[in-house]
């Protein structure tokens, strides 16, 4: 049987997020899936010694996932599993690598649970960055392209939005929690103190304009 075309179908699809995604992408461009979701799917393939064919489907899952975006943002999802499902043929993929590939990209959904491995480390790949010393740069630029996209939101509600969501969120494989639990907490702190620093501003120019106002 003759192997898929890995390295080719990853190239292909770097190539059309670079020439393609809108510059209002600020976040899921190209440097969010070749610099973040890609190394970050190689540590968890390297922590679990995948074998040669699930690595190499690990990470044209991760090159593919946020594909969709091409097309529309909202279940931009949905919408790379159907390219995946055009596109991947062409590389030498059958239909039972392409299924595994979009069970991944599926899992990558908002509230979306992991039915294997696999999807549990695109999943925990995806959300590396919330364990990382770069969260908080990298989250001003989602915050900018959501407002940008969506119309939303105010940065103290973002922060807010940010901190309920690190509380609740769990990665999904024991080396994700390994590797980033500890720094997920201390993100939760620093955004607990942003909220802090913001809340004593805006009670400062509340006294202001008090005191002016007499």
């Amino acid at each position: 049987m003759t192997e898929p075309e890995y390295d080719a179908a990853i190239q292909y699809a770097l190539n059309r997020l670079q020439e393609e995604l809108s510059p209002t992408l600020t976040y899921h461009n190209l440097w969010h899936t070749r610099e973040d979701v890609m190394p970050a799917a190689e540590r968890l393939a390297c922590a679990y010694r995948l074998q040669p064919r699930q690595r190499g489907l690990l990470a044209v899952a991760a090159a593919y996932h946020d594909i969709g975006f091409l097309r529309q943002y909202d279940n931009h999802e949905q919408a790379g599993v159907e390219m995946i499902t055009e596109l991947l043929p062409r590389f030498g993929f059958g239909p039972e690598d392409i299924a595994c590939i979009a069970g991944c990209i599926r899992a990558t959904r908002p509230l979306a649970q992991p039915e294997n491995l696999l999807q549990a480390m695109l999943t925990d790949a995806d959300l590396d960055v919330l364990g990382r010393d770069d969260f908080m740069t990298r989250g001003q630029a989602l915050w900018a392209e959501v407002s940008a996209v969506l119309g939303l939101t105010s940065w103290e509600s973002w922060l807010q939005e940010q901190r309920a969501f690190l509380c609740r969120h769990r990665y999904r494989t024991v080396a994700g929690r390994t590797l980033r639990d500890e720094g997920k907490r201390r993100n939760i702190v620093l955004l607990e103190e942003q909220l802090r620093q913001n809340a004593v501003s805006l009670s400062e120019e509340t006294l202001s304009g008090n005191v002016e106002d007499h």
